[in-house]
């Protein structure tokens, strides 16, 4: 499993801080709540713990089994979900999942058939990407996420455009395939999202 030690950890966006000053440990196997309303800075922290965007200040290690792991070298560690990611609209769900396995493997070597049962989307495995709800498109992108065989598993405001269904279904699955790995979830408080989560980090204490 990954750890992840924030030292000092500051982002800005031309002169505006976003946070700063951020130190906390996240130990391997913990399951993080990240707080903040909208705007406070939590989805820009998770992409800096992603290793997608860079920070401005202090730094971020990673660790796997007490082994520094290079931040070139993070995302092979990384799955993430986020209303900002985008999935490619030509493929049908059957070849994004194919696609998917591409560059990353799923957990017990997962066959897609399986991947999309697990989906709750049998019904829809020939359709486009681009013919999907927008709840549809939430829920592959928390299911590949969650089903990727990775350390750490980044959830950014994971029930944002889910029914209650829907929400029913994130909670079965996450619960089922987050042991195991650490976990950071981004919410503005909905308990629904980080209801497995035992530690918190409330970004707007490093406001400046």
């Amino acid at each position: 499993m990954l750890s992840i030690q924030l030292n000092n950890l500051g982002k800005k966006f031309n002169k505006e801080w976003i946070f700063k000053g951020l130190t906390y440990t996240i130990n391997a196997g913990d399951k993080v709540v990240v707080l903040g309303g909208n705007g406070s800075g939590k989805s820009t922290l998770l992409q800096v713990i992603s290793g997608f965007i860079t920070e401005n200040e202090g730094e971020v290690i990673y660790k796997v089994n007490d082994k520094i792991i290079p931040v070139d070298k993070i995302k092979n560690h990384i799955s993430f979900a986020s209303p900002y990611i985008h999935l490619v609209e030509d493929f049908t769900l059957t070849e994004m999942i194919d696609h998917t396995k591409i560059f990353k493997p799923f957990i017990k070597d997962l066959s897609t058939e399986q991947i999309i049962k697990l989906l709750d989307l049998e019904a829809a495995k020939d359709k486009f990407i681009k013919q999907f709800s927008s709840g549809m498109k939430q829920r592959l992108k928390l299911g590949v996420a969650i089903l990727c065989d990775t350390s750490l598993l980044l959830l950014d405001e994971p029930v944002s455009n889910l029914d209650a269904n829907a929400i029913a279904w994130y909670k079965n699955i996450i619960k089922e395939y987050s042991q195991n790995r650490t976990v950071i979830v981004a919410s503005n408080a909905i308990q629904d999202e980080f209801f497995i989560c035992d530690k918190q980090l409330n970004v707007m204490e490093y406001k400046k």
